[in-house]
């Protein structure tokens, strides 16, 4: 295991501690300011205007996952129908990201069906489109089989995430490729077994942009999620040679993460979007941002000490 491997599992071990968790969400909400827009809808609609002059573009993601009751789905499913309704009164491109076990997929699949099938419906009618989040590996085949339901079902205004850490996802790109699913690449952000996936970053790396090379090439609309100027510069140069044009991809970043350089690529004709997250549910998404950086935890310790 490598040392950026060894420091995320460390930090996301230690975010589950509950003395640390509390101390965070009392002390640490200004910090986490630079990664998450607000608590409000509002809030998250100012982030996007201020991005829009930038040209750049937001996906908007209400925060919360791992729901344990229908009750609680079907209220984060209202408030994600809210967003979808308000950013269909606005005129930038309307894009949303969700996560499955904020709509009860682990208390069952069918109703986490039935309420994506509304989301959809609805967004569908503004022409805004919806991602699906790719969570931890157990929960990995039944987000795929509740895409396959939903492109069954008639819906071409949804997309899916696939991660580059596991070692099963080439596999899970090829079975993708003929229903041309638009795909989100990652490298992923929770802590996962070495059976499961890679764990030296180096490879990671590889996986990832092998991962969006394969999906171009197949002719998928790939949205290439990384801050990485290594990548970013080989997916342009890659993408010249080939003579894949940039209407074919995408750039996606963290909101609060490398501002500069979103700029700079939109300032060259590519599309990006910066992943615009909001709500009070904000602790789990906080702690992967951390556990991403080095930089990240000795700035939100700095914080906590500073009060």
């Amino acid at each position: 295991m490598d040392f950026n491997q060894s420091y995320r599992s460390f930090v996301l071990a230690v975010a589950q501690n509950p003395s640390i968790k509390q101390l965070v969400l009392t002390r640490g909400r200004n910090f986490a300011r630079r990664f998450i827009a607000g608590d409000t809808l509002e809030e998250a609609l100012q982030a996007v205007e201020a991005l829009e002059r930038d040209r750049i573009h937001a996906i908007l993601d209400l925060l919360g996952e791992m729901v344990t009751s229908e009750a609680q789905a079907r209220q984060f499913q209202r408030e994600i129908i809210r967003l979808v309704q308000a950013l269909g009164e606005r005129p930038y491109p309307r894009y949303v990201a969700l996560k499955l076990t904020q709509l009860g997929l682990d208390i069952s699949e069918d109703l986490a069906f039935s309420l994506m099938e509304e989301i959809l419906g609805e967004a569908r009618q503004v022409g805004c489109f919806v991602r699906m989040d790719m969570e931890d590996s157990p929960r990995v085949d039944a987000t795929l089989r509740m895409y396959r339901r939903l492109r069954e079902a008639g819906f071409e205004n949804v997309g899916v995430v696939l991660q580059s850490y596991l070692k099963r996802t080439e596999q899970d790109l090829q079975a993708l490729i003929p229903l041309k699913a638009p795909v989100r690449i990652v490298k992923g952000a929770y802590k996962e077994p070495p059976e499961v996936a890679f764990q030296d970053k180096r490879l990671v790396d590889a996986q990832f942009v092998l991962l969006c090379k394969k999906a171009l090439e197949s002719g998928l609309y790939t949205a290439i999620a990384s801050h990485d100027p290594r990548i970013i510069q080989e997916i342009k140069r890659w993408t010249a040679q080939m003579g894949i044009g940039p209407d074919r991809f995408e750039f996606q970043m963290l909101y609060g993460v490398r501002r500069d350089e979103q700029k700079k690529l939109a300032a060259e004709g590519y599309t990006v979007r910066a992943y615009v997250p909001y709500g009070t549910d904000w602790y789990p998404y906080f702690s992967r941002r951390i556990a991403e950086r080095p930089e990240n935890l000795l700035f939100v310790a700095r914080s906590l000490i500073q009060g």
